[in-house]
């Protein structure tokens, strides 16, 4: 297999996404999670041509959607050259096959399509260690379907990363090679745990969120410094910590992999020690998105993540900052809409139910337009403070 990561440079591909309307997921959430999954096609370099949605009460156990579904797919698929078919949920390795072997093209499901984006977008040994863990983990299951079809299978979006070119690969080596990446993720652990105690006892922060939300932007604005941040899905995977000063007051702010729905298993497990950062600090700061049409479900799906992290991590002090306040501007049948679409004014904001989230300890701003940052610092100064005054009761500089 190699050591690391391969990446292959290829024309953008055209691909469609299938999606289902189930009794567990309505038809506007299957619709925006499609949209999700557009972005995510994006991202690893695809066009999307078409999206297929299915009304059906439990995905179909051998081809995912019904047979006139898939059916109608093939159809479209061969008419249009279309290289690579999406599916929104984790494929099971029987589907994979069966609905491989229907379509002739190549399958991804979302899970696939993740761990794509990560191999893309490792830059570090830590993070490309981390990556090509969860990679081994999901392709071992499926190992026979991957294998099988690579003679016809040129790169492209799913296939970065392991073993493009390795037919011999076989279950055995993979089960060696998971058990390498896990002793060298322990090294790695290790040498954290050790970086992480000479930081000495300051007062940590970490900015956690749904991906895309503008957690990088906020960082380079409280750190002054340049993190990587651009309109992209995970545009970042490592973690980033910054010794920040507000006023006379020192503490280390992280910026740390932003969340998502469906976030695969493998990845949770095998990124623990990058949100470790998550795990230690002693402030949280959530960044949600209020111009998203659903911030609420990403507001959910991080606090679900966190809670899956470590179970006591909302007894941790957080601050909710609601980010692009000068984008928001809520659906007309919610209180407080604006006919004319002009954006909220700050204090509308501060009356609203949105105000009341995360136990009141909100913050609205525009970390884009510097909009309300002097009282994001100053609450974030806050909470620090009394952290600060707790584990350090003699320091008499701060009062």
């Amino acid at each position: 297999m190699g050591e690391g990561l391969i990446y292959t440079d290829v024309e953008p591909e055209d691909v469609v996404l299938v999606g289902l309307i189930t009794d567990d997921q309505t038809e506007d959430q299957a619709n925006e999670y499609l949209d999700e999954l557009q972005f995510l096609a994006e991202t690893a370099g695809a066009v999307t041509r078409k999206k297929f949605v299915q009304r059906i009460d439990t995905p179909n156990t051998k081809t995912y959607v019904g047979s006139g579904k898939i059916e109608e797919i093939r159809l479209y698929c061969m008419q249009n050259r279309i290289d690579a078919v999406i599916f929104d949920d984790e494929l099971s390795p029987s589907q994979l096959r069966n609905i491989e072997k229907i379509l002739d093209r190549k399958i991804l499901d979302r899970n696939n399509l993740i761990l794509d984006i990560f191999a893309k977008r490792a830059r570090t040994a830590d993070a490309k260690t981390q990556v090509e863990l969860a990679q081994y983990q999901y392709l071992l299951p499926r190992l026979t379907r991957m294998w099988t079809h690579l003679d016809r299978i040129k790169g492209g979006i799913g296939m970065r990363g392991t073993g493009e070119t390795q037919l011999e690969t076989d279950r055995r080596i993979i089960t060696q090679k998971i058990a390498l990446l896990k002793e060298k993720l322990i090294k790695i652990d290790r040498q954290k745990a050790v970086q992480r105690s000479n930081r000495g006892q300051l007062v940590r922060v970490a900015l956690v969120g749904y991906t895309n939300v503008g957690k990088s932007t906020t960082m380079n604005l409280l750190s002054k410094s340049e993190v990587f941040a651009e309109n992209k899905l995970f545009a970042t995977l490592d973690t980033t910590v910054r010794k920040v000063v507000i006023d006379n007051l020192p503490f280390l702010l992280s910026d740390t992999v932003g969340f998502i729905r469906k976030l695969p298993h493998q990845l949770i497990e095998s990124f623990k020690s990058t949100l470790d950062e998550v795990r230690e600090a002693d402030v949280l700061v959530h960044v949600l998105d209020i111009a998203h049409p659903n911030f609420e479900d990403h507001y959910n799906v991080v606090n679900e993540t966190i809670a899956e992290i470590d179970p006591h991590m909302k007894e941790k002090p957080t601050i909710v900052v609601f980010n692009k306040i000068d984008a928001y501007n809520p659906k007309p049948d919610e209180i407080g809409f604006h006919p004319d679409g002009a954006a909220f004014a700050l204090e509308e904001l501060k009356n609203t139910w949105m105000a009341k989230l995360g136990n009141k300890n909100c913050i609205f701003v525009s970390v884009q337009e510097k909009i309300n940052i002097d009282e994001l610092k100053a609450r974030i100064y806050e909470e620090v403070k009394e952290i600060f005054q707790i584990r350090y009761p003699y320091h008499n500089f701060l009062y």
